[in-house]
């Protein structure tokens, strides 16, 4: 009934004059405006796509929305526009197209600007009656959100989905990091699919917005010569401009497995611009790579190549051993023409030499074509898009392995190719469906599954209202609470056990659900349904568990897969790495902590 509806409602909405916005060209964005919330409910004219304002939602709703999500709130269309005719956000709208990012140009040096620009669908347009825009930072939970309404009287035309809505700007956002950006049709529908769309970008770096001069993280010696006099090295490089105030750099050579450091320390007051060093007790006829660096945390490194010559001692040649190639000369021409009649004697008889050794030829030739043991073997791509992983996990352990598992996503997120499910990252999501059935859609649309297990997973605790009744009227200042997840999260893990069971009385494959533990809990920590599929220790397992996510083998025949930055070593190579690293000693303090306190209090009682 509501499909009929729709089409005679779009066929007089294109049957009607156009309204003053319709003057606008179809490719032309449409920004916000300043209109009150008065406007939009009562349909004014001059209040077509309106900004709404915290201050908007306070008067309106009589409470303040929670900081971080701004004028944002679950439900926006109904708490807004449908209290006086519920017909208004009871209709089906989908999600927005062609969702793009465009910095925009700031003087603060420390960080970005962005603008989200999008076009309505097609489908629900004629009763299209806003958008929500929020961002997050990813790795994080900081959330900036925006809200945008057409007043209850507006009905968009099939032709004006070739529009380009814009958002507000969204100020102060850090040099390169990772942001994902969701854009919201509302109504919202009681169909819980295709009603946003969302896209992962990521900031300008410090040189790229300011250049590499003006940034003391990201500054590196661009200039480098390196000259051999006798048994002297001598490595001229180019150094920080003085705003920078780096005093001090550093170099690595490496060869034959052995290291070189050298400390440097320029001088100043002699030359401001260049600086040269030498490089000592470098063997003879060997190739060194050498890093150059600022002696700063994190500082990016210069590579450059070193090869030591042999030195001749004694100097040149004296001119009385010219003579001697009278006797040289004669001597090398026999022996040129012994290797001649060699060389010919052999080919005239392949047949015979080959039987003789009892040597195949097809044996020699794989054997030269096997390379080392050593030979790199590249990643096959065998998907259109990265695979799709959803994590799970309890709170119940605390704030601290929370933030682990949500550095483990981030890492996995930029550097194991793999598009992550986090609950941390789509609290807007979760509050508008409820975190059980944003679990249960996810378990069916991932195409992998990892279940983070701690001591907190076999704890149960109380479904949300079951408790003693002291939870929920916390929030003295009458804000929305979207409480904690530890009911919703266990409830999904014992829904994955159950899948689990019935795979696995299937003969189904598992290999779509897997398990894992940090370091500091321990295999106890499993519970009994998920013993059946692959579980991993992080993040000593790195490497397993992308070998995992793209069904590809670690080593092969004479060959092994060659995985950047993604070993238990190599990975704090990397920020995303190295923040991993933190949370986990934190979470791991945080536990022995709590562990200590709980056998104290065993003691006491």
């Amino acid at each position: 009934m509501w499909k009929t509806t729709l089409v005679l409602y779009q066929l007089l909405a294109l049957g009607r004059p156009l309204r003053a916005q319709d003057d606008v060209p179809a490719a032309a964005a449409i920004t916000p405006q300043d209109c009150s919330l008065n406007c939009v409910q009562q349909g004014g004219p001059g209040c077509e796509y309106c900004r709404i304002t915290r201050a908007d939602l306070k008067r309106a709703l009589g409470f303040n929305s929670i900081k971080g999500f701004g004028s944002c709130i679950p439900w926006p269309c109904f708490e807004l526009l449908g209290r006086e005719d519920r017909k208004l956000c009871q209709h089906y709208v989908q999600a927005p197209n062609d969702v793009k990012v465009e910095l925009v140009n700031e003087l603060d040096p420390k960080s970005d600007t962005v603008v989200v620009s999008w076009k309505p669908s097609y489908y629900g347009i004629a009763f299209l009656r806003g958008f929500q825009v929020s961002l997050q930072a990813l790795g994080g939970t900081s959330v900036a959100c925006q809200l945008f309404l057409f007043h209850r009287n507006l009905s968009l035309p099939a032709s004006h989905a070739q529009r380009v809505y814009k958002s507000d700007p969204f100020p102060g956002l850090s040099l390169g990091s990772q942001y994902a950006v969701t854009v919201m049709a509302l109504p919202v529908p009681e169909e819980w699919e295709k009603f946003y769309r969302s896209k992962f970008f990521s900031t300008r770096s410090c040189a790229e917005k300011n250049g590499l001069e003006q940034c003391k993280k990201d500054w590196y010696p661009k200039n480098i010569e390196v000259q051999q006099e006798g048994s002297d090295i001598t490595v001229t490089f180019n150094l920080a401009p003085p705003n920078l105030g780096i005093r001090g750099y550093f170099s690595l050579c490496y060869a034959n497995g052995l290291k070189k450091y050298t400390d440097i320390t320029p001088n100043s007051s002699k030359n401001q611009t260049h600086h040269s060093y030498q490089l000592n007790d470098l063997e003879e006829g060997t190739n060194y790579s050498c890093e150059i660096a600022a002696n700063e945390v994190d500082a990016v490194r210069k590579t450059f190549n070193v090869r030591v010559l042999h030195i001749q001692k004694g100097g040149s040649l004296p001119l009385s051993v010219t003579p001697s190639l009278a006797l040289i000369l004669p001597l090398s021409l026999a022996v040129v023409a012994m290797f001649v009649v060699l060389l010919a004697a052999l080919t005239r008889r392949p047949k015979f030499w080959m039987k003789k050794l009892d040597i195949k030829p097809d044996v020699i030739k794989q054997h030269q074509e096997s390379g080392t043991q050593e030979e790199v073997m590249s990643l096959t791509r065998k998907r259109l898009t990265p695979p799709r992983l959803l994590i799970c996990y309890s709170s119940y352990d605390g704030p601290a392995h929370v933030k682990a598992v949500m550095q483990l996503g981030a890492f996995i997120q930029q550097h194991m190719a793999t598009q992550v499910c986090l609950d941390l990252w789509e609290s807007l999501s979760v509050a508008e469906e409820g975190s059980m059935a944003w679990h249960c859609r996810q378990i069916r649309d991932s195409d992998f599954i990892l279940v983070i297990c701690s001591p907190g997973l076999n704890h149960r605790p109380k479904p949300p209202g079951g408790g003693d009744g002291g939870g929920v009227d916390e929030e003295a200042d009458g804000g929305l609470c979207f409480g904690s997840n530890a009911f919703s999260s266990n409830a999904a893990v014992q829904l994955i056990g159950e899948e689990v069971g019935r795979a696995k009385a299937g003969g189904q494959d598992l290999s779509k659900y897997m398990a894992a533990i940090f370091d500091y809990s321990e295999e106890a920590d499993i519970p009994t349904e998920l013993r059946l599929v692959s579980y991993y220790t992080l993040t000593r397992d790195l490497q397993l568990l992308f070998s995992h996510l793209h069904t590809v083998a670690l080593h092969g025949p004479g060959h092994y897969l060659k995985i950047n930055h993604i070993s238990e070593e190599g990975y704090t190579e990397l920020p995303a790495g190295e923040a991993l690293q933190c949370a986990i000693c934190e979470a791991r303090l945080a536990m022995t902590a709590k562990r200590h306190h709980s056998v104290a209090g065993l003691g006491v009682i």
